[in-house]
């Protein structure tokens, strides 16, 4: 595998399978490091393995990724990142905290999850929600299949009891 495809690619967002392995792509424009973590299970006090994301070789703009190889649909993931802390700019970055990927397909729970520890000093990973990797394509769409109509021909019509989109 070459260096060029273990720096993973910005898009899509979020977790996306591969024959090899998963691509991970997060948005942040103020984080200052990133990094993946690993867990076997969901009530895991730490990672079993933690993957920094070069800003270097693995940002492109804001969009921080990685191609992980050999990570399959079920891996359990989190991110760790570091930024700036002002809250009264709204800037809260905890390096201490695991953070659910914002671009997720599904979420697993602990069973001691508390979403009091998100806010209290120290870290949180045994009690904090987190992503697991998703295999979209293996999603049984029913036989349901896109509208295909230009945007330009949709027409949406909203509601407060039934919004609907024509098109």
């Amino acid at each position: 595998m070459s260096s060029v495809e273990l720096t993973g690619r910005s898009s899509p967002l979020g977790a996306t399978v591969g024959p090899a392995g998963t691509n991970f792509s997060l948005f942040s424009r103020s984080a200052t490091s990133v990094e993946l973590l690993f867990f076997d299970k969901a009530d895991d006090h730490r990672p079993t393995r933690t993957v920094c994301i070069d800003p270097a070789t693995n940002r492109t703009y804001h969009y921080w990724h990685i191609f992980v190889p050999g990570v399959q649909p079920g891996q359990i993931y989190g991110y760790r990142v570091q930024g700036p802390s002002d809250p009264t700019t709204g800037m809260r970055f905890d390096p201490a905290k695991v953070l659910l990927d914002p671009y997720g397909r599904t979420v697993v729970v602990p069973s001691s999850y508390s979403r009091d520890a998100a806010s209290k000093a120290g870290d949180n990973a045994a009690m904090a929600m987190k992503s697991a990797v998703v295999d979209s394509r293996a999603y049984d769409w029913e036989g349901d299949t896109p509208l295909n109509g230009p945007s330009s021909r949709t027409i949406i019509l909203r509601s407060r009891q039934n919004p609907k989109i024509l098109g």
